[in-house]
Formats: C-alpha cells, structure tokens, sequence
C-alpha cells in the first residue's frame, strides 16, 4: 500500500500531444524532495518537510473552473455561477496549446487512483511541470502497488501547467488561469496556476458527477472516523471549520478527512490517500496529530520561515490565511486500513458561525438536517479574503457547492434518504465564537467542541425531550442542557453574550440571511425541508 516506489518504466507522453518531453515517472517522494532543493524550488524545514511557495495563487480560483458542455453534461450539470460552461471546440484548442507548452520540458508523471472501495476504484494519471506538484499527487490519491502499475491504465487525466498563461480573449478563458474539467475526454487541464489544490479538487468534481450518475453512490465534501466498535461518524464542512482536526481523534481511526462516499449497500470510503490540511495556527498543543504528520514526505505550502532558521512559523500568515500541508495519510497514526468502514450513526454539520449566535451543540431533525445541508451556512472572518473587514454570512450548498456539478438538492435528497434509512443522529456544531460576535467574543476552545463531539458519539446527551434539550427560539434548534466536561453556560449562546437584545439582534439577522439564501432552493424542496428553515416569529 505504501508504495514508495521509483519506478524504472519509462513512457512516452505522445499520444497526449506532448513530444519530447524528458520524463520523470512515479518518482518517490525522497527523489522528488531532493529535486525540489536541488533545483532551489524549496526548503526543507527543520521537521524534515518540503516547503514551497505556490506563486500568484494561493487557493482555488472558483470563478476559473469551467466543464466541457457536451452531450454528456449538457442536461445534466446545475450550470451557474459555479458550474461555469466551456465550449467543446475551444477545450480542443487550449488542451492544443498546452500540450504543445509542454513539449521538450522536463515533466513529472504519476499513477495514482482514487476511491478506496475497490468496486469504484479511478484510476489517474496526473502529468506535472513541476516537481513539488507530483510529490503532492503522491501524498493526496492512493498510491498503487508495483504489480499495480505493470498493466496500470489510467481511465482520468490531469495535465497541470502553471508556466501556460491563456489568452482570455482567444482561449473563451475569463483570465490567464483556468481549470477545465472534460467528462467526455476524462480530461482534466489546469494553467496559469501552480496551487495544488485545483489537482485535488479536479479529481473530487469529476467524481461528484460520475458517482451519483452513474455509480448511485452519493459523493460527499467531509471527514470520517470509526470507533472501536465500528461505528462510523462523518463531518461535513467548509474550509476552516475543523473538518481534518475533529476527525483526527486519538480515541477513533481516521478513515479520511475530506472526500468520500456512500455507497448504496451502506459502505463509507475515501476518496483519497492522504490529507490536506489549513496549517494557520497550528501547534502541537493543539492539533498534535497533524502537528506531527509533518515530517519527512509532507508537502508544505506558502508558510514563513521564522528568520534565520528553517523552522515554519505557523502564526505568520503574511503570505496568505491558507497555509497549508498534505501529507500521505499514514503519516497519522491511527487509521483504518484500507480506508473504508460501514453506515455512520452519527452525522455532524461543522460551521464556524463568526456571530456567536448558533449554539455550540445542537440536535437536528430529519428535516433540518436536509435545510442544514442544502444551505451549508459558515462565515467569513476578516482577513481571509480581499474587502472582507467583518464577519460575513457564507453559504456553499451540501457545504461544497464549488465541486458540485449536480444541482444541491440531488445530492440533498440521496442524503435524506440514506440518513432515514440508517437512522442516523445529525448534529450541528458551531466550531465559531461564543460570547459574542468576532471581535468581541472568542472561539470556542477545541477541547470543549471535542468534548461535545464525544458525548454525542457516546450516547450521553439524553433523550430528544424538554427535559434534557431547550429549543432555541431562533433558529428552532434543539440544544442540549447538559455535557460531561462542557460548563453548562457555554451550551446556551445567549447566555454566553451578556447582552440579550444584541444577542436576538444578531440571531435575527442571521436567520433572515438563512432564508434569502434558501429562496433559490425552494421550489425544490419538500414540506419536511421548509420545516427545517429557521422559523419565522410573528410579533
């Protein structure tokens, strides 16, 4: 499984349009380290991990993704703001154009696959310009063995150029980056951006659409975990919401942290092969999983150097808020091999809510949690994004509508059905403030969100009464009155604040911004679904 290989096959990159190129194929990840410092590409820092700088991007670039409208996506892609339609005969061109780029460079190629559950297995050939870029394919999809690669045929591939700038005018680009997903070619062309994250997230989009069409397995954005008595939870959630941290639990095997799916005879398995986890504030102290699965083989990205040294200082986020690392999953210690297990019992939406206004914990029914999910509510803080100077409400439908060619309520009604069937506990956890909105209250403390996360898993949050739950009369949510090792004013938002009319002020708010988003899903959804929507108090 884990195949460090340095394969001594060769292959020709031909038949792609790309000629004589000088190849580098499946390299490991030692080889490709040294490369990096040998060509002055990167640092090895003082745990032993690569860093690089990703250029001009920094992070994904949603408003450059664009799939090929043909007869295969034509009526079946949700194309808007996000789904973004290419022509077929400009992707023949531009795909021209950087196969051409690439002719005579020195390339990086690697086999890889993705889907942990054999039955869905995609194989992937990913072809690189720069090195860093393959050690990061290496550590992201699953790594296969030699006799695996002796009769290895790739079924996606993904060509990466960040030195290929497009000509928007010519290339029907909307600048000089882009990604461009093909279902009728499996093609995935990436240029004008060395962000690793469009490789990564090609590849999930791509599996968003095949899964569901045509596997009926439901793709989801989340992390999952599996007890020792085999039950399993799945953490849904946005960026920065502590999908990777939560699932990393010393007490639990991660099965991953960031794609999967669930299959129709009730299997959970990831999608990947390694993690790729925010680094912004990050200390042992804290996430000591992650902190240590930065080692040897781990890929960081855009951090800063404290200075004179190599070593990484997590605080410094003068380059961009998205530090990041991959790294091959058994880097953690503790995880399900291979990376699947069965139904979850316990589902957790993750929002980090930077008004302070949902309670930390709470308890959804069937049809808030199908309203929760289609709305996929987080918020932006300051400072993450350019004209971002306060807390923003952000919504990203089935919490990761920009790799969702399928529109929401698909994916929402395969959820529904498969939670009623599993009879499953869905629970939201606000991993934001409490106290007050930012800038006035603080961040929920980790542990006590875990704490939370661990009752839940063990049954201990009493039974779905008014005795053990208070309703909020907000947002209608149940919230517990009592959790071992959480003081019992945290549960309650409002009294956390101190300030009752600001606190319904704020929640007020917030709930009338849940509404406005939803309108755009309405006529889709049931009356168990608008049920679940914040309700609306007639004075």
């Amino acid at each position: 499984m884990m195949s460090h290989n340095t394969s001594t096959k060769s292959i020709s990159l031909n038949s792609y349009g790309i000629e004589n190129a000088e190849v580098h194929y499946n390299l490991s990840p030692e080889k490709l380290h040294q490369i990096c410092i040998d060509k002055n590409i990167g640092t090895e820092v003082s745990s032993g991990a690569l860093a690089v700088n990703t250029g001009e991007f920094t992070g994904r670039s949603p408003k450059d993704r664009f799939i090929v409208k043909d007869e295969i996506s034509r009526d079946k892609v949700w194309w808007s703001d996000i789904n973004l339609p290419f022509d077929e005969d400009k992707f023949d061109k531009l795909y021209k154009k950087i196969t051409n780029h690439l002719s005579g460079m020195e390339l990086y190629v690697r086999e890889a696959y993705a889907c942990a559950d054999s039955r869905y297995r995609t194989n992937l050939r990913i072809i690189t310009e720069l090195p860093w870029v393959n050690l990061f394919a290496y550590n992201m999809f699953l790594r296969p063995t030699e006799e695996e690669l002796k009769d290895f045929s790739p079924e996606w591939t993904v060509i990466q150029a960040p030195s290929f700038m497009a000509v928007a005018e010519e290339d029907g680009t909307r600048q000089q980056n882009f990604a461009v997903l093909s279902f009728k070619k499996k093609t995935i062309i990436i240029g004008g951006t060395g962000y690793t994250g469009e490789v990564k997230k090609g590849i999930f989009s791509a599996l968003n659409f095949t899964l569901p069409v045509f596997k009926e397995t439901l793709p989801m954005h989340c992390s999952a975990n599996v007890g020792k008595d085999g039950e399993t939870a799945i953490f849904f959630g946005l960026s920065g919401t502590g999908k990777t941290t939560l699932s990393a639990d010393p007490n639990r095997r991660l099965i991953g942290d960031d794609e999967h799916g669930w299959t129709k005879d009730n299997i959970i398995f990831n999608f990947e092969g390694g993690c790729y986890a925010k680094t912004i504030d990050l200390s042992q102290e804290k996430e000591p999983e992650i902190y240590n699965a930065i080692k040897k083989g781990a890929l960081l990205e855009n951090v800063i150097l404290k200075k004179g040294t190599n070593e990484v200082d997590f605080n410094d986020t003068s380059i961009t808020q998205n530090t990041r690392v991959s790294y091959p999953i058994y880097h953690i210690d503790n995880i399900q091999t291979p990376s699947l297990a069965g139904n979850p019992k316990n589902i957790f939406f993750l929002t980090a809510d930077a008004f302070g206004v949902l309670p930390p914990i709470s308890r959804l029914t069937p049809g808030q949690a199908a309203y929760h999910f289609i709305s996929g509510y987080t918020a932006k803080v300051a400072g993450t994004e350019a004209g971002v100077n306060e807390p923003l409400p952000s919504f990203s439908a089935c919490f990761g509508a920009p790799f969702m060619p399928l529109h929401p309520t698909k994916y929402a009604e395969m959820l529904s059905k498969k939670m009623k069937e599993a009879d499953v506990n869905v629970w939201l956890i606000n991993t934001g403030w409490t106290g007050g909105p930012y800038g006035v209250g603080t961040r929920m403390k980790l542990k006590y969100t875990r704490a939370m996360i661990t009752a839940a898993l063990n049954g201990e949050l009493g039974e779905y009464n008014k005795e053990d739950y208070h309703i909020h009369s907000v947002f209608g949510l149940a919230q517990p009155r009592k959790c071992p090792n959480v003081p019992s004013e945290i549960l309650s938002p409002r009294n956390t604040w101190n300030n009752d009319e600001g606190y319904y002020k704020q929640a007020h708010q917030l709930a009338d911004s849940f509404r406005e988003n939803f309108k755009q899903f309405e006529e889709y959804a049931n009356d168990e679904i608008m049920l679940g929507a914040p309700p609306i108090i007639k004075n």
